[in-house]
């Protein structure tokens, strides 16, 4: 997740309406029809506005990026493409990707423009590095750059742990799924028409795939944070979010009715629609986004927890292991440190606690189909 940025220019949006009836012209000449106090407010609100103007900048940005060594680097490397005695040839590439000193066929390659690696990336990342290095001499503890802790790349990967975590949770939903799809069709006894009688199947592949496209773009977006890979991940983890709440309710409630589930399922899928279209068209309001995701995973949370703490199901235990281990992970997901030896963060360390967390869910999952389907054969007899 991110950090949450200032709000102020919401603020200075508001001031602005606020004092529209101010026009230039009548703040250049004299004051006619207007009272001397109406004029100082005036001049007043003015300097107000100057003064949080400039703290916008001051207080959007992070300790890291605002330091002054810090931007004498950067600013030093996009003029010479070298930080140190290190040199960055696809420096000579200005945003149209063609070589300024170079013939038109000096193109900036292709792998390099996927990855959007560019002469401001690296000087920022090189200068950063350095930065951190001359904090460390001096016992200084790590800062945040642009919002982000200063992790170190390995092969161009960016958060390389998340990344690796990432893939792994990928792997164990693939397989959690495969074999739920497995034991279904293959295992378990089928109606006449070849559907499962397990009444939530179809809610579970649903749930696999949407769980596999979530960390999938969190692989993804770990690996290169730009504009596009951020919206891809956040909205796919509300998403998958959004769903599981869903899912949780009509699995608790034991709902079976599809009138029912519909009347469930409408306004949970209309609030998670609208806020994946707030996210990525109004905008990206990192502290609103947290606040929706906790809500909605602690609800799922509580709900299965008074449900294990009511049912007689044989594996409830599971469900108990991956209700407090959830919980004990999301305070990982909140509580933010920075990483150790420049990979390992409370965020990295969160999607790992979900790898074997993973596994004991779709045990579960397989467990409840094989109960359903074995109580369902029983009262068809």
């Amino acid at each position: 997740m991110k950090v949450q940025r200032s709000q102020l220019p919401s603020f200075l949006k508001f001031f602005i309406v606020q004092n529209s009836t101010l026009q230039p012209c009548n703040l250049l000449s004299r004051p006619t029809g207007f009272s001397k106090e109406k004029m100082m407010i005036d001049r007043y609100s003015i300097a107000l506005f100057l003064v949080l103007s400039f703290l916008v900048g001051v207080l959007d940005a992070s300790a890291g990026d605002s330091d002054p060594r810090y931007r004498t680097c950067v600013a030093q490397c996009e003029k010479t493409g070298c930080v140190g005695e290190r040199c960055f040839p696809h420096c000579k590439f200005p945003s149209d990707g063609v070589a300024s000193d170079g013939p038109w066929y000096m193109q900036e390659p292709l792998y390099l423009k996927w990855k959007q690696w560019d002469c401001e990336s690296d000087c920022r990342y090189n200068c950063m590095i350095d930065r951190e290095k001359e904090r460390e001499a001096l016992g200084d503890g790590p800062v945040k750059y642009y919002g982000k802790w200063p992790f170190k790349r390995v092969f161009g990967i960016q958060e390389p742990a998340s990344v690796a975590f990432s893939a792994l949770n990928l792997a164990m939903h693939f397989h959690g799924w495969l074999s739920f799809f497995i034991l279904l069709y293959y295992n378990l006894p089928l109606k006449q028409d070849k559907k499962a009688y397990y009444e939530f199947a179809s809610l579970w592949h649903i749930y696999g795939l949407l769980a596999m496209n979530s960390w999938f773009w969190s692989a993804v977006f770990h690996s290169r944070d730009v504009d596009l890979t951020e919206k891809l991940d956040y909205s796919s983890a509300v998403a998958l979010l959004g769903y599981s709440l869903l899912l949780t309710i009509l699995r608790s409630f034991n709902v079976r009715d599809e009138a029912a589930r519909v009347m469930v399922a409408a306004p949970l899928l209309a609030f998670t629609t609208t806020h994946i279209l707030f996210l990525n068209f109004y905008s990206l309001d990192y502290g609103w986004n947290m606040k929706v995701c906790v809500v909605m995973g602690v609800a799922q949370l509580l709900i299965w927890a008074i449900w294990a703490g009511r049912t007689h199901h044989p594996s409830r235990w599971k469900l108990w292991v991956v209700v407090f281990g959830g919980g004990l992970a999301m305070l990982l997901e909140i509580y933010d440190f920075p990483p150790y030896q420049g990979f390992f963060d409370a965020h990295a360390l969160w999607h790992a606690t979900t790898i074997p967390l993973t596994c004991i869910w779709w045990s579960f999952i397989r467990d409840d189909a094989k109960l359903r389907t074995s109580v369902l054969l029983k009262k068809a007899k």
